[in-house]
């Protein structure tokens, strides 16, 4: 067995066998396939598609190319996986809902992506915090907080590290096939009993419309059950932003409002919810995702899983005091000030890719790989669509590091939300579900 062959096999629309995608993941993870073959492997598989057998024969080798996570646990091992959006912050608070709802969460994230955020990001800007653990660590963090959200190792999948960096370069990003190996490989890898997917549909998002994100999901749904993981998936709008803040501290004050202040009636907390619903009834932990969801909001309510975060970020070095006095150790921007509406009307639209980028432009995320970010930074109060203003009234409050960054981002923000005249009804949270 050779690249070559196998290239050339996919080149000419002839199916690949589980053997083969085997033979060329392992390549991948040792380097016995070169950057060429890589790249042209990712082409063919962008103009030809693998087939939904190939799919998830890629998906189970990219997996099984490094460690796979296996656990001795009284209760089921669950996770959820968003595939990105602004303000999408339901990580923090579900994963200790989850552990406080009678099932374990190793939840293996990353980091920001483009216009978007990242969940570890947005973690580390607890302060001494690092979600970089050993496997040893994990295990004993997962077993006391019950949740653990942490950055992947690298022996996690490392033929999907290689053939992502070599898809970044070769513009094959897109491809349906290597996106759902991509995602479903790492989470896989954790040793998962159930999954549930957020697919992420609208203007801030990767998938803008919704054929798009319902053939993604579809995909998905398909290639995990196939692999032998229980999944389902729930699109979910993102024409704006899921919580009311953007940048890393502000979304984990709002995920700490949600855990400590029993703020259940924001669009954040009805997302967690329902995506926690669907995973305790995947687990066979509730008889229905309606029963599961009624749970999770038991777990927000009575503060248990408030006392899981806490004890989750203790774990992770940061502040042991966190849960209670949160508000004094997340970091705070020294420039902040309110974007006025320039007239009045309803919020009729918003650019969420565009105010992802304003974010990023003020420091809240990256420009290169590698490159440190201000957690500070970034926009909170952010109206909602559909909200009636007057002129003069706030659309958001900008957090910046100082006065000029602060005016090129409040400009960027105003270019990207439209004020109509007439009524605008918000789209719905939840558009669609996939079983």
């Amino acid at each position: 067995m050779d690249a070559r062959s196998i290239i050339a096999r996919l080149r000419d629309r002839k199916p690949l066998s589980r053997e083969e995608l085997s033979w060329f993941a392992e390549g991948l993870a040792s380097g016995g396939v070169s950057d060429a073959q890589a790249g042209a492997f990712a082409m063919a598989a962008l103009l030809n598609g693998l087939g939904e057998e190939g799919r998830v024969a890629l998906t189970r080798a990219m997996r099984d190319s490094g460690d796979v996570l296996a656990w001795d646990l009284p209760a089921p091992v669950v996770d959820k996986h968003s595939t990105g959006g602004i303000g999408d912050c339901t990580s923090l608070p579900l994963a200790p809902a989850l552990a406080a709802s009678g099932v374990f969460n190793p939840m293996i994230s990353g980091r920001g992506l483009g216009h978007t955020g990242g969940t570890l990001d947005k973690l580390e800007s607890i302060p001494d915090l690092s979600t970089e653990v050993s496997e040893a660590r994990l295990g004993e963090i997962i077993r006391d907080a019950g949740c653990a959200i942490v950055s992947a190792t690298g022996e996690i999948a490392p033929a999907d590290r290689r053939l992502y960096a070599i898809r970044d370069v070769t513009a094959t990003v897109e491809s349906i096939d290597l996106i759902t190996a991509s995602i479903l490989s790492k989470k896989l890898a954790a040793g998962l009993q159930a999954l549930v997917l957020d697919v992420k549909c609208g203007t801030g998002a990767f998938m803008k419309s919704a054929d798009e994100a319902r053939t993604l999901a579809r995909a998905l749904v398909e290639t995990a059950k196939g692999a032998g993981c229980p999944t389902t998936a729930l699109i979910s709008d993102m024409n704006q932003p899921l919580a009311s803040a953007m940048g890393n501290a502000l979304e984990v004050a709002e995920s700490m409002a949600l855990l400590t202040e029993g703020a259940l009636d924001t669009p954040l907390a009805r997302l967690t919810i329902a995506l926690g619903g669907e995973c305790l009834a995947l687990a066979g932990i509730a008889e229905s995702p309606e029963a599961g969801a009624f749970r999770i909001c038991a777990a927000l309510a009575s503060g248990e899983a408030a006392e899981r975060f806490g004890r989750m970020v203790a774990m992770l070095g940061g502040p042991k005091d966190f849960l209670e006095n949160w508000r004094e150790h997340l970091p705070k921007a020294p420039v902040m000030r309110d974007l006025p509406a320039p007239k009045a009307g309803v919020i009729a639209e918003m650019d969420g890719q565009a105010l992802g980028l304003a974010v990023v432009a003020l420091g809240g995320g990256r420009q290169r790989e590698g490159e440190a970010i201000d957690p500070a930074v970034g926009f909170s109060h952010i109206i909602r669509l559909g909200a009636a203003v007057n002129r003069g009234d706030p659309l958001l409050t900008v957090h910046a590091a100082d006065e000029a960054a602060a005016e090129a981002a409040a400009q960027k923000a105003l270019a990207a939300i439209t004020i109509s005249e007439g009524p605008a009804a918000p789209p719905p949270l939840i558009r669609e579900r996939i079983t």
